[in-house]
C-alpha cells in the first residue's frame, strides 16, 4: 500500500500550496489568510516510481483548548496518528514561533519520521533561513519554496527514502482472488455485512495479515468463488475483528481502496447522505476502482422514506451513475446475493478486453449519429479507437483537432461505449490523441 505523508504546521505557512504541488492539482484552497483549511484533504502524489498518499491538514494550534481552532487541532492530531511520515511546514520569512515549538514538542513524542520544511525561502540564503529551525530538535531543516517548487523534490525524496518502491505487479501474488474493500462512514453496517458474508454455512473464512502495517484480509469463499475482504479500520486481533471494524480511519479506508479490485461503498438508509460519503466515492472514482453502492438498513423503512433516500442519492452522488445500487439489510442478510453479482460484474467490466475493430465501429457510428461540435473553422475528426488499459478501462481515440472536444461530447461518447460494451460498475477513461498536421506550420 502507498505510504501516507501528512503535512502539519501552524496556519498560513503554505501547507495547502505544498499539497497542490505534490498532487499536481488545485484541490486545496490557497489564499493569504490564516485558517483557510479546516478539514483534511487527501490526494495522490508521486515521486518517480514511488506513489504516496498526501494529507493536507488545517492550521495546528495545539495550545488552544476550545472553539474551532481546537476542533481543527483534533483533526490534525488524527491525521498525524495515521501518518507514515510527517512533513512539518514552517515559515522561513516569519521565523521560529512559540506555536512551532509546541507542535515540535508533540511531534517528537510520536516516534514517526518527521521532516522540517522551511517554506517561503525563495530569494533567501538557504542555510541562513533554515538555521534557527535547528532549535526544534527534529533534524536538518530543509529550505523549500512550495509556490515555486524549489527544494520540494529533495524534501519528498528524503521523506520517502525509507519506503520501498512498489512491486511492478502487485496483483501477481494472489491472481485468482477478487479483493473487495468495504468502505463507508462509522455505524453504516460494515462489520454487520462482514459478519453476514462470512457467517453463512457455505462460506469458509480465515484471517491473513497484509504486507503493510494494520492491513487485514478476511478471505472467504462464496458460492465456490474466492474473495478477500479488505478491512478499512486497521484490524489487529482475530478475536476482535468485528468490534474494531467500526473504528473509522480515513487513511486506512483510502489505502484499502487502493489495494482493492472492487469497492463496496456502504450508505446508511436511515442517515442523511453526508459530504464524507461523497468524498469517499470521489476518491474511488479518481482511483479508477470498480464500485458497487450498498444502501444498508433498508428493512423497516416506509415507502416515503425510501423515496427520499433514492432522491438524495441521485442528487448528491449523481457522479456515480455508472455504479449499480443495491438496497440491502446486512443484519437480515437481505439482498447480498444480488450485491455480489454486481461485484462480479463490476470486476468483469473493469478488466474487459475491448477489440480495436469493434471500438472503432462504435466510435464511427456514434460520430455519424451526432458529430462533435465545430470549433471555429474546424470540426474535430475522429479516425479510430483502441484500448489503452484496464482497471479502469481506457479508450484512446485518435484523430485531428481532438483537443477541442468539449466535456459534454466526451460524456456522450462515454455513455455510448459503456452501453455497447456493458461497462457498468467501473469508471471509464477516454483519452484523445491528436495527430500532428505536417502542414500546420507552413504558410
Amino acid at each position: 500500500m502507498k505510504p501516507t505523508v501528512v503535512l502539519v504546521g501552524r496556519p498560513n505557512v503554505g501547507k495547502s500550496t505544498l499539497f497542490n504541488r505534490l498532487t499536481r492539482s488545485r484541490d486545496a484552497l490557497v489564499a493569504d489568510l490564516p485558517g483557510l483549511t479546516r478539514d483534511r484533504h487527501y490526494g495522490h502524489g508521486r515521486l518517480g516510481p514511488k506513489p504516496f498518499l498526501v494529507v493536507d491538514t488545517g492550521g495546528f494550534e495545539p495550545l488552544v483548548k476550545a472553539g474551532i481552532l481546537h476542533a481543527m487541532a483534533r483533526q490534525t492530531e488524527q491525521a498525524i496518528a495515521e501518518a507514515d511520515v510527517i512533513i512539518f511546514v514552517v515559515d522561513g520569512r516569519g521565523g521560529l514561533t512559540p506555536q512551532d515549538k509546541a507542535i515540535a514538542d508533540k511531534l517528537r513524542r510520536l516516534g514517526r519520521p518527521v521532516f522540517v520544511a522551511v517554506n517561503k525561502s525563495e530569494g533567501m540564503h538557504r542555510g541562513m533561513v533554515a538555521a534557527e529551525f535547528h532549535e526544534l530538535g527534529l533534524g536538518e531543516p530543509i529550505a523549500i519554496s512550495a509556490a515555486h517548487g524549489d527544494g520540494v523534490r529533495n524534501l519528498v525524496d528524503m521523506a520517502l527514502s525509507g519506503f520501498p518502491e512498489p512491486a511492478p505487479e502487485s496483483e501477481a501474488e494472489r491472481p485468482d482472488v477478487l479483493k473487495v474493500a468495504i468502505a463507508g462512514r462509522p455505524n453504516v453496517g460494515k462489520s454487520t455485512l462482514v459478519n453476514a458474508l462470512i457467517g453463512e454455512e457455505r462460506v469458509i473464512a480465515f484471517d491473513m495479515p497484509g504486507t503493510t502495517r494494520d492491513a487485514i484480509y478476511v478471505d472467504f469463499e462464496r458460492n465456490g468463488k474466492p474473495y478477500s475482504l479488505i478491512d478499512t479500520a486497521g484490524l489487529r486481533k482475530k478475536g476482535r475483528v468485528f468490534e474494531a471494524i467500526e473504528k473509522f480511519s480515513v487513511v486506512k479506508t483510502l489505502q484499502s481502496i487502493e489495494a482493492a479490485h472492487v469497492v463496496i461503498l456502504m450508505l446508511d438508509a436511515r442517515q442523511d447522505i453526508a459530504d464524507q460519503d461523497a468524498h469517499i466515492a470521489d476518491f474511488v472514482v479518481r482511483s479508477g476502482r470498480a464500485l458497487v453502492v450498498a444502501v444498508n438498513k433498508w428493512d423497516g423503512l416506509d415507502a416515503y422514506a425510501r423515496e427520499q433516500v433514492r432522491a438524495a442519492i441521485g442528487r448528491k452522488l449523481k457522479f456515480l451513475d455508472f455504479a449499480r445500487i443495491h438496497f440491502i439489510s446486512a443484519r437480515e442478510r437481505q439482498g447480498l446475493d444480488k450485491l455480489f453479482e454486481s461485484v462480479d460484474a463490476a470486476y468483469a467490466a473493469a478488466m474487459a478486453k475491448l477489440p480495436t475493430p469493434k471500438l472503432t465501429r462504435v466510435l464511427l457510428d456514434a460520430v455519424a449519429r451526432q458529430a462533435p461540435p465545430r470549433q471555429g473553422p474546424f470540426r474535430p475528426k475522429m479516425r479510430y479507437a483502441h484500448q489503452g488499459g484496464s482497471n479502469p478501462p481506457i479508450i484512446v481515440i485518435h484523430g485531428n483537432a481532438l483537443e477541442k472536444i468539449p466535456v459534454s461530447y466526451r460524456r456522450y461518447l462515454e455513455n455510448i461505449f459503456r452501453e455497447v460494451f456493458r461497462l457498468y460498475g467501473t469508471p471509464l477513461r477516454i483519452q484523445f490523441n491528436t495527430s500532428h498536421n505536417p502542414y500546420a506550420d507552413k504558410g
